[in-house]
């Protein structure tokens, strides 16, 4: 049995932390006769179960559903975090060995063929990913989602990435000119999200890219400041145009 100052010295979080825990009903233990809170085995297990999920990224709410969810399978959810992790491990140790090659190459050692230097950027652009944009699109399409999104961006061929990264400024030149026509229901705008959805399909689940996807997809971007300075990029106003040219299209 452990008490907050206990508990948080062994998991190195901070007594504040678990009491937040506690507030939101996400680990509740059982209290002493002074109120003081006492953690038991079962309590334990949940926090390390927490821990677990918020590593991944899962947002606390999404993790106290699933933990009160019936039926919920503490030993199949460890499996599914032990996959989870051995695949993280594969994906760090091919890292590893990218940037290994990258250095014998640099140094006059050995040079890296062409299928190497595309995996390593596909695995660069992976990280770069997720460390900018991840929780977000987590919160927003959930983790089941994301994860099916990397592991079609891990096995996409090299030929389709290169048709992807067309696409990508194919969409950008017409949204530039649609922008700049003004008419987000224009022939312009209209290439401009055909291409997006197109551009977006290859990085996406099979099926995923609905018109109502496509939708939240463009909100987002006015929502998400870093998105917005990204379609800034392509045109002044480019994200609030690009949402209303998506609107447009599917209310056709």
């Amino acid at each position: 049995m452990y008490t907050v100052k206990e508990l948080a010295r062994l998991t190195g979080l901070t007594p504040r932390t678990l009491r937040y825990y506690d507030s939101i009903g996400l680990l509740s233990p059982a209290r002493r006769e002074n109120d003081y809170r006492l953690y038991g085995p079962e309590d334990v297990g949940r926090l390390q179960q927490i821990l677990l999920y918020r590593e991944m990224g899962l947002p606390l709410e999404e993790i106290r559903q699933v933990l009160d969810a019936p039926g919920f399978d503490r030993r199949a959810a460890l499996r599914g975090h032990l996959s989870r992790l051995l695949e993280r491990k594969r994906e760090v140790e091919d890292l590893i060995a990218a940037v290994r090659s990258t250095l014998e190459e640099i140094e006059g050692g050995t040079t890296m063929n062409d299928q190497q230097k595309f995996e390593a950027m596909k695995r660069q652009a992976l990280r770069e990913n997720e460390e900018a944009y991840g929780q977000e699109l987590r919160e927003k399409y959930g983790s089941s989602t994301v994860e099916k999104h990397m592991a079609r961006v891990s096995g996409m061929p090299q030929q389709e990435w290169a048709q992807a990264a067309q696409e990508e400024a194919d969409y950008k030149a017409a949204l530039s000119r649609a922008v700049s026509s003004g008419d987000p229901a224009g022939e312009d705008a209209k290439e401009a999200v055909r291409l997006h959805a197109a551009w977006l399909a290859h990085y996406w689940p099979e099926g995923a890219v609905t018109p109502q996807s496509h939708i939240a997809m463009a909100e987002m971007y006015v929502q998400d400041e870093r998105f917005t300075a990204y379609y800034e990029q392509v045109a002044p106003g480019g994200a609030a145009f690009l949402e209303k040219a998506v609107r447009a299209y599917y209310q056709m």
